[in-house]
């Protein structure tokens, strides 16, 4: 019974520390605006989804002098609501 409750709390306790991912409408048949493909970025993936933005630059925006690059349109909304907290964890 003990190995049960300790199961089941450690379970909970993950659930619990586990971050929040925002939920991101990936639309499939995007096409951008501009060609990307020779637009530099300092990220290699998108901060939002984490999709690799080598693969599927749809769009990008400046923040602080530096372009960060994003795999969608609603990504890249999403950058913008926090810019900071992205920023930090951009790679």
């Amino acid at each position: 019974m003990k190995i049960f409750v300790l199961a089941i709390l450690l379970s909970v306790s993950a659930f619990s520390c586990a971050q929040e991912t925002p939920k991101v409408k990936h639309v499939s048949k995007m096409k951008p605006a501009t060609d990307l493909k020779n637009v530099k970025v300092v990220n290699t993936e998108d901060p939002i989804c984490k999709m690799k933005t080598a693969d599927y630059l749809k769009d990008t925006a400046d923040y602080k002098g530096k372009k960060y690059g994003f795999c969608s349109d609603h990504c890249k909304a999403e950058f913008k609501k926090n810019p900071e907290k992205y920023a930090q964890n951009a790679k």
